[in-house]
C-alpha cells in the first residue's frame, strides 16, 4: 500500500508568531511552480496558510489559542467533483493539485470548498490553494516549510500507510476540521477541543479564622444526568478548569468538596465557556 502525505498541527503550542506564514509566503510569492501552482499574487487576501483566533472563558479565567488553517488535502475533495476537464487532481501520496494551467477560468472549485481554503488569482483568472509544497517533498524534503519555520514544534510532516496513520490519529487523539462533511482530511489537529468545545472555569474559597483564603487541592466533580464528565483539584490560587465540554449542551450538576466544606451548583451551557464565580466552602 502506498505511503501518503499527512500534517499533524498541534494547536496547543501555537503562539500566533507567524513565521508558518510568513515561509509560506515567501515560497508561493512570485514564483512559479509548473505543474503545481502558479506564483501566489503579490498584493491581495491571499492566505494560504492562515491562523485563525479562538478566545474562550470569561474574566478571570480566559484562554487563548491559534490555528493554521490551509488546503486539507482531502480524500473526498470537493474542488475535485467540482473541476473540469481534470483540473484538480489527487496524486497517489494523498495530495490535492489544482492545475494552474486546466483550472483557468474555473471559479467553481474556489466555491465547492467548504473550508474556505481555496483563493482567486483575479489576474490569472485561477483558483489556487496550498499545494502542500508538493514540488519540494518530489525533491526530496521531508518537511514542508511551515514545519520548518515554525520555533515550537506546531507541525508534524509524516508519509505513512493509510492503516498507520489511522493508528496514530488513535493513539494520540487526533481530530480533523468539520468531521460531518465526509470529505477525509490529511491535516490532522491535535488539542482542537480547545477550538470547537466549552470549559467551565471557577474560583474556590474557603474561611480560615475569618479570613477567606483560596482553597487549593480542592476536589471538583463535574456530572451531566448523573454521569460524570469531568474532575480535577484547584490549584494554589482555588482556581480549577473542566474542558472539552459540547456547546449549548445542559444538565450539568458541579461538586466542590475540601476539609472545609463543599459547595454544589447547577448550570446549563451556551455557545460560550463560562466562568461560574466564586465559590465559598461550607461546613455540612
Amino acid at each position: 500500500m502506498a505511503k501518503k502525505w499527512n500534517l499533524i498541527v498541534d494547536i496547543a503550542r501555537c503562539d500566533n508568531c507567524r513565521l508558518c506564514f510568513l515561509a509560506v509566503k515567501d515560497e508561493y510569492t512570485g514564483n512559479d511552480f509548473p505543474g503545481i501552482s502558479a506564483a501566489q499574487p503579490m498584493q491581495g487576501q491571499h492566505k494560504w496558510l492562515d491562523i485563525e483566533r479562538k478566545e474562550r472563558g470569561a474574566y478571570p479565567i480566559v484562554q487563548a489559542r491559534f490555528m493554521p488553517v490551509m488546503c486539507n488535502h482531502c480524500d473526498d475533495a470537493p474542488c475535485l467533483k467540482a473541476a473540469e476537464n481534470g483540473a484538480v487532481r489527487k496524486r497517489s501520496d494523498g495530495i490535492v493539485i489544482i492545475d494552474p494551467e486546466k483550472s483557468k477560468g474555473q471559479k467553481k472549485i474556489m466555491q465547492a470548498c467548504p473550508y474556505g481554503a481555496i483563493y482567486w488569482n483575479e489576474e490569472k483568472d485561477i483558483p489556487q490553494a496550498w499545494p502542500f509544497d508538493a514540488h519540494l517533498l518530489d525533491e526530496g524534503w521531508t518537511r514542508t516549510r511551515a514545519e520548518q519555520a515554525c520555533p515550537l514544534g506546531v507541525f508534524r510532516t509524516i508519509q505513512v500507510e493509510d492503516g498507520e496513520m489511522q493508528r496514530i490519529q488513535t493513539e494520540e487523539d487526533l481530530e480533523v476540521l468539520r468531521p460531518e462533511l465526509g470529505t477525509r482530511p490529511r491535516i490532522y489537529y491535535k488539542n482542537l477541543h480547545t477550538i470547537t468545545k466549552c470549559f467551565v472555569g471557577g474560583t474556590v474559597v474557603t474561611h480560615v479564622d475569618g479570613v477567606e483564603e483560596c482553597a487549593a487541592d480542592v476536589e471538583v466533580v463535574l456530572t451531566q444526568d448523573g454521569r460524570e464528565v469531568g474532575r480535577v483539584t484547584t490549584d494554589t490560587f482555588g482556581e480549577f478548569v473542566i474542558d472539552r465540554l459540547e456547546p449549548n449542551s445542559t444538565g450539568y450538576h458541579l461538586e466542590a468538596t475540601g476539609s472545609s466544606g463543599s459547595f454544589s451548583t447547577q448550570f446549563d451551557l451556551g455557545d460560550e465557556s463560562p466562568y461560574l464565580g466564586v465559590m465559598k466552602l461550607t461546613a455540612a
